[in-house]
């Protein structure tokens, strides 16, 4: 099948990708020229310094026969008159804090792609195209779309929601092998295309194929998303909250009560400072949104994400509050700026925050390191006469009065013994638990330690 992707982000790239080794013949259009130079590369360091996704430049090189990148309009109109399938992943961001999704990007694409289908096969319209909703979008997004290609006389076409469920860091292992595949329709001559489209899971005897209809599609990966979130919030803000509160208690030993029963399950038993990243919070704004549009109660929405905001907020302040220190003039090392580990994505990361309340307090220096989001978030907080990134961790705690630990780095589990062997006595703050292995003997060293899930340690 001949397939376009209008959009070269996380998710256009990682899905383009794999449709890509399915066999398919495949063009990703964005209008941002150095992503595209990037990705189109066939160069897998080159791929990866623009989007770090395990296996993702691998793909591309291998594949690079059956996928074209381009940022020329022109390309797209070409395709247009052989293609099969339109796959729109266009950022959806929240609008400021109202919960409302902007979803201006996709009305202009949606706009732009109409105007050039009218023109497909010399103005015919011959060939049948279905434009398929691969964003995160509002659960009445489908009607919108239509009235847009209706309006502008498109014929012979159709609309289908195929939600990503991809897990960053997991993305094109998860594409590959799907737990499941989601396609909601309005029509058995969609539902047909769309299994052509994925025919190596439609056939599979492991992965769950199902096929509802597009409000139900656009609504289950909402609510999917709010599901998780609400899970790791309750982590959050009642089990570790509860470990924190008496000592004797260790965080590591509780979860394991808890995930051991079968009907509670171990997903998202992860104590962290924050849960970042561009899916969990903007969704479950989203959803919020939409209830309270609809005139519906949307109050343990609203909690959850207070509750992930609240965790940040308090895990800081113990610095003060239990530690006692002043941040002004101090020297911070702040271990991990993407929100989580395998990624160099660092929309919603606590380290963002961080930074920020670092900067309010006066801090002496920050000597801040990641293994791949330095560059990204240099374009947000540029080295300066107190900031400083770092080329390994060991360079950022070996100075500092104070250690963040802000990403679940694996290598991060490492730095207890790199601070004991230094000889240095700093308060480590570790907001994802990386070294609760190491705390009696860290304490023992002359640290003090404020960890998510267990009380002030000196």
């Amino acid at each position: 099948m001949n397939i376009l992707y209008i959009g070269g982000g996380f998710v256009g790239a990682c899905s383009a990708a794999v449709s890509a080794a399915s066999g398919h013949n495949i063009l990703v259009f964005d209008i941002d020229t150095e992503k595209i130079k990037k990705l189109g590369a066939k160069d897998r360091n080159i791929i990866e310094s623009c989007l770090f996704e395990k296996g993702l430049g691998d793909l591309l090189v291998q594949h690079s026969d059956r996928i074209t990148f381009s940022s020329d309009y022109a390309d797209l109109e070409v395709f247009l008159d052989a293609c099969d399938v339109v796959f729109m992943c266009l950022p959806t961001p929240e609008i400021g804090e109202t919960g409302e999704s902007d979803v201006s990007y996709y009305v202009g694409a949606a706009e732009k792609l109409a105007s050039s289908l009218i023109k497909r096969n010399k103005g015919k319209q011959e060939r049948y195209v279905v434009i398929v909703n691969k964003s995160t979008v509002p659960i009445d997004m489908i009607d919108r779309t239509e009235e847009i290609l209706d309006a502008a006389g498109v014929k012979n076409y159709g609309v289908v929601s195929n939600p990503e469920f991809l897990v960053e860091g997991k993305a094109v292992q998860n594409s590959l092998k799907p737990d499941r595949v989601v396609v909601g329709a309005k029509t058995e001559k969609d539902f047909a295309v769309m299994r052509e489209v994925y025919q190596r899971f439609f056939d599979a005897t492991d992965i769950v194929y199902l096929e509802v209809n597009p409000k139900e599609a656009a609504a289950g990966k909402l609510l999917a998303n709010f599901y998780l979130f609400n899970k790791l919030g309750v982590c959050f803000d009642v089990v570790g909250r509860t470990c924190e509160a008496f000592d004797g208690i260790q965080f590591e030993k509780v979860r394991k009560i808890l995930a051991s029963d079968v009907r509670i399950g171990n997903w998202g038993f992860y104590n962290s400072m924050y849960a970042g990243g561009s899916c969990f919070i903007k969704d479950a704004r989203s959803l919020s949104h939409q209830l309270q549009k609809a005139g519906k109660a949307a109050c343990l929405v609203e909690e959850t994400y207070l509750a992930n905001k609240r965790q940040l907020t308090l895990f800081l302040s113990r610095a003060k509050t239990e530690a006692g220190i002043s941040w002004k003039d101090k020297t911070v090392a702040l271990v991990g700026l993407a929100f989580k580990r395998d990624t160099n994505d660092v929309r919603n990361s606590p380290s963002i925050d961080i930074m920020h309340m670092l900067e309010e307090e006066g801090v002496g220096h920050v000597y801040a390191y990641d293994p791949a989001a330095k560059d990204v978030f240099a374009k947000l907080f540029p080295a300066s006469q107190t900031l400083t990134y770092v080329d390994h961790e060991y360079d950022a705690v070996t100075r500092a009065d104070v250690v963040i630990i802000a990403t679940d780095w694996p290598q991060f589990r490492g730095l207890g013994d790199m601070i004991i062997a230094h000889g240095s006595t700093p308060l480590v703050m570790d907001g994802r638990r990386m070294l609760q292995h190491r705390y009696e003997d860290m304490i023992a060293a002359g640290c003090s330690i404020i960890a998510v899930g267990s009380p002030y340690f000196s």
